[in-house]
């Protein structure tokens, strides 16, 4: 398997983590009975608990579209060093980003994103070559 489809597989991974550690924190400020209802008038879930949420919900946003970029460097056979890197960015300033949200420090947070843009950039502008 190649380095990016493997990173793809570990920030599925990331994500799958991301939606446990936000439901366990739903659990605990609203309770499992209003969690499994149709969820209406439920809260706003607030804090660590919002946040892991609202991180979770822009990791499955970002992971549809790194996952098109690598399945696509796969299926064109543009593997190389560039894309290799644009995967390690993307990986690792996520799961920097899941864990800087928790902790609410807010420039971090979009500075651990801006580095996962970059990462997908640098993917992308090897499918133009």
């Amino acid at each position: 398997m190649s380095v990016e489809l493997s990173l793809l597989v570990w920030s599925v991974a990331l994500t799958f983590v991301q939606v446990v550690i936000a439901a366990s924190g739903a659990t605990m400020q609203v309770g499992l009975p209003m969690l499994a209802d149709n969820r209406e008038n439920m809260p706003e879930i607030t804090g660590w608990a919002g946040r892991a949420h609202r991180a979770h919900r822009n990791m499955l946003e970002n992971l549809l579209l790194f996952a098109i970029l690598v399945l696509a460097v796969q299926l064109m056979g543009k593997n190389n060093a560039m894309t290799v890197l644009g995967a390690q960015l993307f990986f690792w300033a996520r799961l920097a980003y899941a864990g800087i949200y928790l902790a609410g420090i807010p420039w971090l947070r979009t500075g651990a994103f801006a580095v996962a843009v970059v990462g997908m950039v640098l993917i992308f502008l090897q499918l133009l070559g």
